[in-house]
Formats: C-alpha cells, sequence, structure tokens
C-alpha cells in the first residue's frame, strides 16, 4: 500500500510541476498532479496547459495509461467538477479507474468548492486531503485571492535608494537598481497577467511593460492610468481614470489574476491609501539620494501621526547582486 510519506514526496513533485505552469495556465489555476501506482512509483505527471487544454490531472492521466487502474491521483487542488472550457477532471478521474486521490487544498473557486471532493466520494474513490496544504496555499493565494474577491491579486513593486527616493531632482530614475534586481523585476512581470502605471510614469520613463526573460518575451496586459500619447512604447494598452476599486473589478473580470503595479510614486500612494495591495515588493539599492527635492516612494501618501503607520509584515528578504529584495504582506 503507498505509505503517507510516498503522499508527501508525490505532493511535493505536483508543487513543483504546478509551478512550471505559473505563466501559462490563469486565468486557471497553475496545477501540478501526479500518478503514483500501488508500489509507489510515478507512473505519470502533469501540469495544467493554456485555457482551453487539459488541466494536470488530465495530462497525468494520460501519461498513465492503463497503470492508472488502481492507482493514486495526487493533485495540488480540489479537481474540478463542472463543465468549463474542459470536461470535469473528477469524470476523467473516475473513468480512469484511480481508487484514491489526495489532494493539498479545496478549490475556493465557488464552482468547485467541494463539489470535486463529493463527486469523487460518491463514486467510491477514497479522496485524502490537506497533504502540504502550507506550500500549495502559498503557491495558490493569488488564484484564491481572485476567486474570492473577483478582483486580481495587487503586487506593488518600488525600486528605491536605500533612504526611499525612486526619483532624483531633476526626474531622472533609471536605474537606481542594478541589472540583477531589474531582471527578477521582469520575473515579476512575467508572473502577472497585468501591468500598471500612472500616466506620469509613461510620460517620464516610455517604458514598453514587457516581460524580457533572456530569449523569452512575456507581454501582459498594460493599463495606464490616465491617457498615453499615441507613440507610447506601452501602446496597445488599456486607459482608465478614475475609481481603482472599479478598474480591479474589471480586471478580474477579464482574467487578470494577478496586477503588478509599477508605479510611479502617485499611483503607488493612491492604492496604500485606499487598502488595495496584497503584497509589496521593494528593491532597495546600496544608494542614498536625500530627500530635498528627490521623490519619495509614496510621496502623495500622508500620515498624520505615529498611531497611523500603515504596518506589514516582512514575509522574506535576499540579496539580488548588489541590491537587497524586501517582500511585505500588506
Amino acid at each position: 500500500m503507498t505509505s503517507d510519506h510516498t503522499f508527501h514526496e508525490a505532493m511535493l513533485r505536483a508543487i513543483a510541476l504546478g509551478h512550471s505552469a505559473r505563466r501559462t495556465a490563469p486565468p486557471n489555476p497553475w496545477v501540478g498532479a501526479v500518478v503514483v501506482d500501488a508500489k509507489g512509483t510515478i507512473v505519470g505527471e502533469g501540469a495544467t496547459t493554456a485555457p482551453g487544454g487539459p488541466h494536470a490531472e488530465v495530462v497525468a492521466l494520460n501519461e498513465a495509461g492503463e497503470s492508472a487502474r488502481g492507482a493514486t491521483l495526487v493533485v495540488t487542488l480540489e479537481p474540478c467538477n463542472h463543465q468549463g472550457k474542459t470536461g470535469p477532471c473528477t469524470e476523467r478521474i473516475i473513468a480512469a479507474g484511480v481508487t484514491r486521490v489526495v489532494f493539498a487544498i479545496e478549490d475556493p473557486d465557488p464552482l468547485v468548492s467541494g463539489a470535486g471532493r463529493t463527486r469523487l466520494k460518491d463514486a467510491g474513490i477514497e479522496v485524502v486531503e490537506g497533504v502540504e496544504s502550507a506550500l500549495v496555499s502559498e503557491q495558490l493565494r493569488a488564484y484564491a485571492w481572485h476567486r474570492t474577491t473577483n478582483r486580481p491579486w495587487v503586487v506593488l513593486k518600488i525600486a528605491s535608494t536605500m533612504d526611499g527616493q525612486v526619483a532624483m531632482a531633476d526626474g531622472t530614475s533609471q536605474w537606481i537598481t542594478g541589472e540583477e534586481a531589474r531582471y527578477d523585476a521582469h520575473e515579476l512581470r512575467a508572473d502577472s497577467q497585468a501591468i500598471l502605471v500612472g500616466a506620469g510614469t509613461v510620460r517620464s520613463d516610455n517604458p514598453s511593460l514587457t516581460a524580457r526573460l533572456n530569449d523569452a518575451v512575456y507581454e501582459p496586459l498594460r493599463v495606464v492610468l490616465g491617457t498615453a500619447a499615441s507613440d507610447a512604447r506601452v501602446r496597445p494598452c488599456l486607459e482608465r481614470s478614475g475609481d481603482l476599486a472599479l478598474i480591479l473589478d474589471e480586471l478580474g473580470q477579464l482574467g487578470v489574476v494577478q496586477l503588478l503595479v509599477e508605479g510611479g510614486p502617485t499611483t503607488a500612494s493612491a492604492f496604500v491609501e485606499h487598502d488595495l495591495v496584497n503584497h509589496i515588493v521593494w528593491y532597495l539599492a546600496p544608494a542614498i539620494a536625500g530627500s530635498c527635492q528627490s521623490v519619495g516612494a509614496f510621496r502623495s501618501l500622508q500620515t498624520k501621526t505615529i498611531s497611523e503607520l500603515r504596518r506589514g509584515r516582512v514575509v522574506a528578504t535576499r540579496q539580488i547582486g548588489e541590491d537587497i529584495r524586501v517582500d511585505l504582506e500588506v
């Protein structure tokens, strides 16, 4: 009989497979799955493909073939039980003859939540849940937020000097951080389905807002608060103004699971002031600008007294080249 140890090892493999689908699966969840036979051998594995393609469970079962009969399916997320662009994964699992399904977390999507588990149990399949749930909850936190709020998970990216300045007195800002940190920021772009900046950033920096990673180029949806010039490199883009919450609602409906807000200071201040940021990635360069006429990261944000400080929680720090990346949960 397959041991609990095998379940954990198989789940870790499924998590790695899910990570490989991070940039191709959205707005679907980036899920990984493996099929383990009675001897504890992985006989099939897979990750969720691009929207309209097979989910991780189906990819793994197809690879396993007849070896799936009597085997255990280990998957990071509760299998779906509804008809979308593809058929229900539960029906494919039942047809494959799997006798046990192990998953990490329940799917927060109201179309799925609990229904997959119930369908499998009704078919006589043993269901085990909660294996490596903390790791998978972290991996799919943006997806869970999107499905429960219908808004994207908002990541605010800041690159500043040690004293929090993002542009100098003459307005120049390229480049405060080094090449390694800028590459890491492109990884953030590639993980996001949309990037948002203010019109001021478009005028001053004329960014293309693509993600350039070695030979790969990712082109998330570009969103500008305000109006971009007709020849701006950010085009084609969405131009929006007004209530930020309503803009997030629209982006959520468009399938944006994670939104990267790149500023500048006025935009960053507005998102923080309205409590619309989930996570901050702050790149700190080993440089000092001084505050005389330079531009602070949150230039438009006012805090009257110490009790009104907006506090978060540092969840990770690491050195990237000469710079420091600090991750804060808001």
